[in-house]
């Protein structure tokens, strides 16, 4: 398979111009709430691949032009992932103090702050993708983005997926029931952000379909990718702590189907989504080798 030309350096500005967008829109450190301000803030600033405001960007190029509508919804889809983020590491559910390499919001700023800026931060995210409307106020297209987004990230996306999740600690669980929660917990993000990116560009109702298949096994060999790091990788490379999800009783695809099995998988269905996405009218070869990207990360 041919590669992107220069893909590394592009790479590099697409990251740096989501970091733009998404530090304009972050809230104000003010008030007597600063502190949870500054806790949102410490999470949003925190590094990261910013792959979900890169994907929906990269997604709204192959159908659209005006990019700027597109932009209030990037820093919103982070800013849902952040949050998760959050909540992913609190003592209750992962326990972790360590991410992206730096203590976690609840270790710098408590518990109960950590809570606080996780809803806040997903709330916030709406605050911010509703900003679109400025820009656009006539533009339909951004209310059919708006659903895709709260639907694909609440009780019937990625928070059931959590849920699940969080219920399936400690137990042996079957594949079927992994599957659903990688789906919810995972891959209902990808599908929001590359979705979204769609429906803001004016693609069709079978386009946007199209682009939900490739998403969700996007974020599938994504999570996948993410077990088999887990066990494979070393606190330095990773930024947070390995055998993670060992010491949090959880089954994952590596335990059910053995690493060798996990890498094959991941290669396989990273495939299909690339051919999934060469498929539509309008390639785009930077988001293809995006893709491809995501089977040989090393965090």
């Amino acid at each position: 398979m041919e590669h992107y030309e220069n893909f590394k350096e592009e790479l590099q500005i697409r990251t740096a111009h989501a970091e733009e967008i998404i530090r304009r829109y972050l809230p104000e450190e003010a008030g007597f709430a600063r502190t949870m301000a500054e806790a949102m803030n410490y999470s949003m600033c925190a590094g990261g691949k910013r792959l979900r405001p890169i994907l929906l960007l990269e997604t709204f190029r192959m159908f659209g032009e005006d990019e700027r509508v597109a932009e209030p919804f990037m820093a919103g889809i982070e800013m849902i992932h952040t949050h998760s983020l959050i909540h992913d590491d609190l003592p209750a559910i992962d326990n972790d103090d360590y991410r992206r390499g730096r203590l976690t919001t609840h270790k710098v700023y408590g518990e109960a702050m950590g809570v606080l800026s996780g809803v806040s931060l997903l709330n916030y995210a709406y605050e911010t993708a509703v900003q679109a409307f400025e820009l656009e106020p006539e533009n339909t297209r951004i209310g059919k983005a708006l659903a895709i987004l709260s639907r694909k990230t609440g009780v019937y996306g990625m928070l059931g997926g959590q849920c699940v999740d969080v219920e399936a600690a400690g137990k042996n669980i079957t594949r079927e029931k992994l599957d659903f929660i990688y789906r919810l917990k995972t891959s209902a993000l990808i599908e929001a952000s590359m979705m979204t990116g769609a429906a803001l560009a004016g693609a069709s109702k079978e386009q946007i379909q199209q682009i939900e298949a490739a998403a969700r096994d996007i974020g599938l060999a994504f999570q996948i990718r993410d077990d088999i790091l887990d066990v494979t990788s070393t606190v330095d490379e990773l930024g947070k702590p390995v055998f993670s999800d060992e010491k949090n009783e959880k089954t994952t695809y590596v335990t059910i189907e053995g690493i060798e099995k996990a890498k094959k998988d991941v290669e396989e269905i990273s495939k299909r989504a690339i051919c999934a996405l060469k498929s539509m009218e309008k390639e785009n070869e930077f988001l293809e080798e995006l893709v491809i990207s995501l089977v040989d990360r090393k965090k």
